[in-house]
């Protein structure tokens, strides 16, 4: 756990204000003693100061925890539109089985964004896709072995992009990540030779 500058300033004052009152109450118990609730006034202020100090802390701690959430669910949503974009763009291309200089201009700029956004096993991923893609759209148009090459290329980046978003809750539902692998293989396999030739 670490333990922020705010926090160590909140905890010393803390520390300051127990030994303080410890030594105040000893020697205001001695003071007090011919004055009736004194004492009881004291330890009052005493036990609200410790519990202003605490409850900042707390509510330090709290803020800290709600900002990284936030971040983090903000994280995935650009995650998550990034990726989509990237398989509309696919989807787009694989229609018009033909590429243009535009489209290879885009898919370079996809590699940038996935690089600020992904994590090592769909840049690894999205490495091996481009290497499939590049072999089978040598000549800039996209016969139905190509785009079948692509398609499961396609399908091996989506694995890698599922792992990425949802894969810590594949891992809570005792989802078997190889059986994912099989559905989605299959899945792009099937649609493939259910397309019209």
């Amino acid at each position: 756990m670490h333990i922020r500058p705010s926090d160590m300033i909140y905890m010393a004052l803390t520390a300051t204000v127990v030994v303080g009152s410890y030594l105040f109450l000893r020697y205001s118990y001695h003071i007090a003693d011919s004055m009736p609730f004194t004492q009881e006034i004291i330890l009052v202020m005493l036990g609200t100061i410790a519990t202003m100090l605490i409850t900042a802390i707390l509510l330090n701690r709290q803020t800290a925890v709600e900002l990284r959430k936030e971040q983090s669910i903000k994280f995935v949503e650009l995650k998550s539109e990034i990726y989509l974009e990237f398989i509309a763009f696919m989807e787009n291309l694989l229609v018009r089985k033909a590429l243009h200089e535009e489209d290879r201009i885009r898919l370079e700029f996809f590699a940038h964004k996935l690089a600020i956004i992904a994590s090592p096993e769909v840049l690894s991923r999205f490495h091996a896709f481009i290497e499939v893609f590049n072999r089978s759209s040598s000549d800039e148009l996209l016969n139905q072995t190509e785009s079948h090459d692509i398609s499961m290329a396609l399908a091996q980046l989506t694995i890698g992009i599922r792992n990425d978003l949802v894969g810590e809750n594949d891992m809570l539902e005792s989802a078997r990540p190889a059986e994912i692998v099989r559905f989605i293989t299959r899945n792009a396999r099937s649609a493939m030779e259910e397309s019209p030739r």
